[in-house]
C-alpha cells in the first residue's frame, strides 16, 4: 500500500511536469522550505522570432 507521502510527491511531479509539457518559452521556479516543494512558479514569454525572418531588419 502506498502512502500519503507518496501520493502528494506523485502528485507535485505530475503538476511540475504538466507545467513543463504546456510551456513553450519561459521559466519554472520551484520554491523549497525545510526540504519541500511549496511553491511552483511559471513565467511564460512571447518570442518573435519568426518576424524578423519575414522582415530582415525590420524594427518598431
Amino acid at each position: 500500500m502506498r502512502n500519503n507521502k507518496n501520493i502528494l510527491n506523485d502528485a507535485i511531479i505530475q503538476d511540475i511536469a504538466t507545467k513543463i509539457n504546456d510551456l513553450k518559452y519561459g521559466s519554472i521556479v520551484i520554491k523549497v522550505h525545510d526540504s519541500k516543494i511549496v511553491q511552483i512558479e511559471v513565467s511564460q514569454k512571447s518570442r518573435f522570432d519568426d518576424i524578423w525572418l519575414v522582415e530582415k531588419g525590420g524594427g518598431i
